[in-house]
């Protein structure tokens, strides 16, 4: 197939799904994923589509959000990595909120064996994943179903949070930067997840590199209310997934790399369990207090404060990500 004709059909196919993964994009062209990406860029470069989180979608930073099934297929290496990293941090016997996504639903099936867990969701997935789960409560708000993601939204889910305290809220959502936070394409969504943020006394964002520098519509988390970020290695050549780590660096975000070289060795995972070699975490401890969640509770354990390392070593240890 002539590179005119495997733009053109993949140009197609983001047009009629909305959202293409690479991998899926280079099984049906018959190509390679370096290949394909070549032709995502070059058609990007002519305004036809975007680039976005390990594939391909509808030109636009703003336009409509991906259903669940084109979500499934996008970036899963990373989010494997990311959700056994995000699961280290988990602690038995701690009550933590977790929002809906396809990270957070990687994430909760690693919960299964955290024992006196207890988890908040509105999404179907993460309960679904925790349902056989015998140490392990699950709560779930009420709410109205939103079918593309599986999860509850509307005022009886926010109303539900109401009064609700809980040590950590782990979120994902459609894009991340500096600048803005977290933000989400879906105005419902957005709002539940502004909701279990004040629930919680620290905020655990879920991203994969290809989020970093990604602005969508309705913010759900400022930058400073998120305590940390648990994201993946980004690409040698990705200047803008680099960049935007060293701009949450630099406003207090503490960073932990999955698969990262020379991570803390023997990391232990939930129940005990060692964090496997690839998984080994790479933290970059906050240059300065971290502001908590307003109306969280004091018997809860705060935000993360002052590391003892310098922001000037902080910021030559995020550098590094660059050069890599």
């Amino acid at each position: 197939m002539f590179a005119a004709e495997r733009r053109q059909l993949i140009l197609e196919m983001v047009r009629a799904n909305g959202a293409v993964s690479l991998r899926e994009l280079a099984r049906v062209v018959q190509t390679s994923e370096v290949t394909v990406r070549r032709d995502v860029r070059a058609l990007e470069a002519e305004g036809l589509l975007d680039r976005r989180h390990g594939g391909a979608v509808l030109p636009g930073g703003f336009t409509r959000e991906s259903g669940f099934p084109q979500k499934s297929h996008l970036a899963t290496a990373e989010k494997t990595a990311i959700a056994d990293l995000a699961a280290s941090f988990v602690e038995e016997g701690e009550a933590i909120v977790v929002g809906a996504g396809t990270t957070t639903q990687e994430l909760a099936r690693r919960l299964a064996r955290v024992p006196g867990l207890t988890v908040v969701t509105n999404s179907l997935l993460v309960a679904q994943a925790l349902a056989h789960a015998n140490r392990v409560e699950v709560v779930m708000t009420g709410g109205t179903l939103r079918g593309s993601n599986y999860a509850l939204v509307g005022s009886g889910a926010e109303q539900s949070l109401h009064g609700l305290r809980v040590s950590r809220a782990f979120l994902s959502g459609s894009g991340l930067t500096a600048e803005r936070g977290l933000s989400t394409s879906n105005m419902l969504s957005a709002s539940v997840d502004r909701a279990l943020v004040q629930a919680a006394a620290e905020v655990v964002v879920l991203a994969d590199h290809t989020k970093l520098g990604t602005d969508t519509m309705f913010q759900t988390v400022p930058t400073d209310l998120i305590t940390r970020l648990v994201t993946d290695e980004p690409p040698a050549h990705d200047d803008r997934a680099a960049t935007e780590l060293q701009a949450l660096a630099d406003q207090g975000v503490q960073i932990a790399v999955a698969g990262a070289p020379g991570g803390s060795a023997g990391a232990g995972g939930p129940g005990g369990d060692a964090v496997p070699a690839r998984q080994q975490r790479r933290d970059v401890p906050l240059p300065g207090p971290r502001r908590q969640v307003p109306g969280a509770g004091s018997g809860l354990r705060s935000a993360t404060m002052l590391g003892e390392q310098s922001p000037g070593a902080e910021r030559a240890r995020v550098a590094d990500l660059r050069r890599r």
